[in-house]
This record gives structure tokens, sequence and C-alpha cells, in this order.
């Protein structure tokens, strides 16, 4: 169902971007690793990589940002080229269907520049072998017709740095890995990292809001801050329609009831998906996709958007015999937990073993 801003309920709470925020977070994204906040090893990495190619002279190597969808890779490479002084050229994976696709931004690239390349596990094979090349030799072989009459034309390249964001980092052939001189995962965001994303977000937005009410909407958050800004506006909209424009913790918690996010971030999808492992098939085992049928969702949308924040919550356990509930599950509902749950640190091995006796 599309919601009035854009989106659907459902990727509400997404990390991935939806179009209604992309102009928005670009006001929000930060121009330098002295504005980025939280990954501070990554951080004083890259700032270190960056410092000694300024002062060599040269393009920085090969960079490769890894991580969850929404914690500022895209971001990240764009601060890389401003820290060089370069232009940046954005495209993305799947957009890079042939050769000649990659070999003609390739060969309009001036020496420095940084190439963004977004979910570039997805990059068809044609277009990967062919960027093998021009990472290692800053050169192109671009084949001329078909068959044995096809020819080999080389072309330079000028020396450029590339910049790859992935989601899965695991899908990544072990070729175009060894090619990044420079690997970086980011991890999810701490609460109060996220205060500081909001705070910022809201002084730029023009936001009047307090510590208080930042605290609430960083602790529904996600740990990722493209949902903790998404939040903060869907927030300030609830304040200046129902309330006098001013972000406090009540319009905080009365703004978030409305959109369905409760106290640990997890919005209607998420319930339904625990309410249907719990209530439907007593707390499991159950895969993935009975579980999708049961909530009226794709599987992938249950294994892609709802379950890997449910088993870092530590309240949905991964087991060879498919999905089970843990006892925060349950109690998050309000109900009372068998025996034989999972406890959400301690107990994962015992309830496997009752699984397979």
């Amino acid at each position: 169902m599309t919601d009035a801003f854009g989106g659907t309920s459902d990727d509400f709470l997404s990390p991935d971007a939806v179009p209604a925020d992309r102009d928005l977070d670009a006001s929000l994204r930060p121009s330098t690793l002295g504005d980025f906040i939280g990954q501070p090893k990554v951080r004083e990495q890259l700032e270190l990589v960056l410092h000694a190619a300024r002062a060599r002279g040269s393009t920085p190597d090969h960079i490769l940002l890894s991580g969850p969808p929404g914690l500022g890779k895209t971001s990240l490479a764009m601060i890389i080229a401003s820290e060089m002084g370069a232009a940046i050229r954005i495209t993305s994976g799947p957009a890079l269907e042939r050769a000649g696709d990659l070999a003609a931004m390739l060969s309009n690239l001036v020496e420095g520049d940084v190439l963004f390349i977004d979910e570039i596990h997805r990059i068809a094979r044609p277009a990967e072998e062919m960027l093998y090349l021009a990472m290692e030799d800053f050169r192109v072989d671009v084949i001329v017709g078909k068959g044995p009459g096809a020819t080999s034309i080389p072309l330079e390249v000028a020396p450029f740095t590339l910049v790859g964001a992935t989601t899965r980092s695991g899908a990544l052939t072990g070729p175009l890995r060894d090619r990044f001189g420079f690997t970086a995962h980011m991890e999810f965001y701490e609460p109060a990292e996220l205060v500081r994303v909001l705070v910022r977000s809201a002084t730029i937005l023009g936001i009047d809001m307090d510590a208080e009410a930042a605290a609430e909407v960083a602790g529904r958050s996600r740990g990722t801050p493209r949902i903790a800004n998404r939040l903060l506006r869907r927030v300030r909209d609830y304040a200046e329609v129902r309330g006098d424009g001013r972000v406090d913790v009540e319009a905080a918690r009365a703004a978030l009831a409305v959109y369905d996010v409760d106290e640990l971030g997890l919005d209607r999808l998420d319930r339904a998906v625990l309410g249907a492992l719990v209530r439907g098939f007593g707390g499991g085992p159950v895969g993935v996709s009975t579980l999708a049928v049961a909530v009226g969702e794709e599987p992938a949308t249950v294994e892609e958007v709802c379950e890997p924040f449910l088993v870092r919550a530590g309240m949905i356990a991964r087991t060879p015999r498919g999905r089970v509930a843990t006892g925060a599950a349950w109690n998050h509902l309000g109900l009372q937990a068998p025996p034989d749950a999972i406890d959400q640190v301690h107990g994962v091995r015992a309830r496997e073993e009752t699984l397979f006796d």
C-alpha cells in the first residue's frame, strides 16, 4: 500500500532508500570526514589512506565499503571525492549490464576521478572482467566484431579510484575483491551515535527537537542513520500538524505510535511475522516460505527486510529446521514463553538439541 510520502507502508523501516527520501538525504549528507558521525575505526583508516595519497600526489587505492544498507557507504564515497578534490561519477552494479556500458564510463574519466559503483556485487560478469584490467593497469580492451574476425582495441584509462559499495560482500568474486587496496566494513550504530546524527539533521532541517525526543527516535531506528532520519521527518510532520511544531518526547512517541513503530523499532510487518511464528506455529521451527504465506508477503521481503533485524534483536533464531521464536519474542508479544523456548543469550544449542530429539 502506498503511503502519503511516496513509499510503501511495508518499507517504512526498511534501510533501503526510497524515492521520497532521496532529495532530503542529499541535503543531510556530511561533506567531510570530520562531519561524518560514527564508524570511528573506518574513519581513522580511511583518513590515513587519503592523507597518504594526498602527500604522494597520487590517487588513493581502490576502496571497498561493505555492510548493511543505510549506514553511510554512499556518503563516504562522496566524502572520498571531496577530500581528494576530485569529481565523482556514480553508477550501480545492475546498471552495468554489458562491458560496453563500463567502457563508455571509464573512457570519460579524468585523472583522479572517483568512480562509485553501488551494489557492485550485482555487476554483470563481462563488465566485471573488464574492470579487472582497468583497476590494475588503467586500460581496457574493447572487442570489436564477433567470431574469428573479432579484434581487440586497447584503450587507455586515466588513473582513477574505484569505490565499490556492497551489502553482500560474500557475493563478490575473489578476483574482484582482491583488487581493492582497502576494504572497510560498516557496523550498525549505537543509540548515542544516532542521537548525534539526529541532532545534526534536526539542525539542518530547522527542527526544534529536545534531547529526550532524539533519544526516543534513536532507540527505535534499528541502528541505522537512514531510518533515523526518515523517522525524524515523520515526527516533524506530526509535530507540525498536531502540535506546536516542537518535537518533544511526547510528540515523538505519539508520532511513532501513529506509524506503528514500537519501542524496540518493530513495525507492523515485524510484529506480524513474530505473531505468526508464535501464535500460528507455536514458536517454530517453520520455514521462511511458510512464514511469508502466513503474513501475506513474499519470502524475500520476510528474509531481507524483517528477519535481519529480528535476528539481531534476539527475537528469532535460525536453526537447521527453520526459524524459531526466542523467549524475547514471546515476551515482546505479552505471552508466556514455553519452557523449551530459546534463551536469546544462552539457550540456542539446548533448543536445537530438543528439536532433533
